[in-house]
């Protein structure tokens, strides 16, 4: 892993460890703040948490990179009398994973420990004794007699959980662990500041390195600072299915596949010239990529970025991972380094001023 420094290496470890559940960003924006502070001009939030750079302040022409720093999470929706914990969404967390994960329950005393408990396979039957698997039949147990006692532990409808998991890495080929989507994303944008910052280039416009928030829940983060801001040019960098690994049809999803480079999206939201010239960059540097498609949205923040202030010229650049929403997320390393040198080479490219109008 060649292009991790020593230090990028540590930021990658700290900020992938560290819950930053929908709505509760802020200590994982403070640690990507505070590392990307170094290659950049100015550091800025918006009233919601969103975080960004930039490089190159006033410039008339402006062009953001972006990606998401929340992950999926839970809320406690009800205790029960003798203590148990009912949850409800807080993004698209996947109930089917939940039984016997350990969670934290984010309180203002810190986290309290809990798992989501589930009956043994002995005592499960027949059908009659044989509980379905739904989102209002898994509970968290955090080892409480009563409600009265969970309460003095701070914990209140509202509070959120995160499944407790370690980023590591796998075969030496692959990173893993939970919320790669998309902290993955706000990583490689943050590697792209340190390259420009290391290799000491000079832009002809104002770069936006921007970590925005509430991806998970609707695009909302990225909607409110693509309309403070108003980039002239927005790249978007999430995560996207490998759908090669089982139980998944390559003719409905596409083939997508880790370690076979970015999947670069077609998308009525993405603009084509902007498109066509990370693909002509990518040949030129020969940095493999992969094409995907969607016939409507791209359901990531590049759709916020597009139908905002007018309509801002937006592309997507998508890291190819296995298990998306679970607590095993996978990404090959060759992917990350090609998702990251993609978009430092195509903001070589951009010009001052540059017209991505179609005629």
């Amino acid at each position: 892993m060649k292009f991790l420094t020593k230090k990028s290496r540590a930021f990658l470890y700290e900020y992938m460890n560290n819950a930053a559940p929908t709505g509760h960003e802020a200590s994982g924006q403070k640690i990507w703040l505070d590392y990307i502070k170094s290659f950049v001009d100015e550091v800025h939030i918006d009233n919601y948490g969103t975080a960004y750079g930039v490089i190159n302040p006033g410039a008339p022409y402006k062009v953001a990179i972006e990606a998401h720093a929340d992950e999926i999470a839970w809320y406690v929706n009800h205790i029960s009398d003798n203590g148990y914990i009912n949850v409800i969404r807080n993004g698209g967390s996947d109930h089917m994973i939940a039984p016997s994960m350990r969670v934290h329950i984010h309180t203002k005393k810190g986290p309290v420990k809990g798992v989501f408990g589930w009956p043994a396979i002995h005592t499960r039957r027949g059908k009659a004794s044989d509980p379905a698997l739904k989102l209002e039949n898994i509970f968290v147990d955090v080892g409480a007699k009563d409600k009265e006692e969970v309460l003095k532990m701070g914990i209140h409808v509202g509070c959120v959980l995160t499944f407790v998991d370690e980023f590591d890495e796998l075969n030496g080929e692959y990173f893993y662990g939970k919320a790669l989507d998309n902290k993955m994303g706000g990583f490689c944008i943050a590697e792209v500041g340190r390259l420009l910052k290391k290799n000491k280039i000079k832009l002809p416009y104002s770069l936006y390195i921007i970590n925005a928030v509430q991806e998970e829940i609707g695009l909302r983060g990225a909607e409110m600072i693509a309309a403070a801001i108003q980039p002239d040019v927005a790249i978007v960098t999430d995560v996207t299915h490998d759908t090669t690994t089982p139980l998944l049809k390559t003719k409905e999803l596409g083939e997508i596949k880790c370690g076979l480079g970015p999947s670069l999206a077609y998308a009525p939201a993405v603009q084509r010239n902007l498109l066509d010239l990370i693909i002509d960059t990518a040949n030129k540097k020969k940095i493999p990529f992969q094409r995907s498609a969607s016939s409507r949205s791209t359901g990531t923040d590049t759709d916020a970025f597009a139908y905002s202030s007018g309509g801002i010229p937006s592309a997507l650049i998508s890291l190819p991972l296995k298990y998306m929403h679970t607590t095993v997320e996978m990404a090959a390393v060759s992917d990350v380094e090609n998702v990251t040198k993609l978009i430092y080479e195509t903001l070589l490219k951009i010009k001052k001023g540059h017209n991505f109008k179609y005629f």
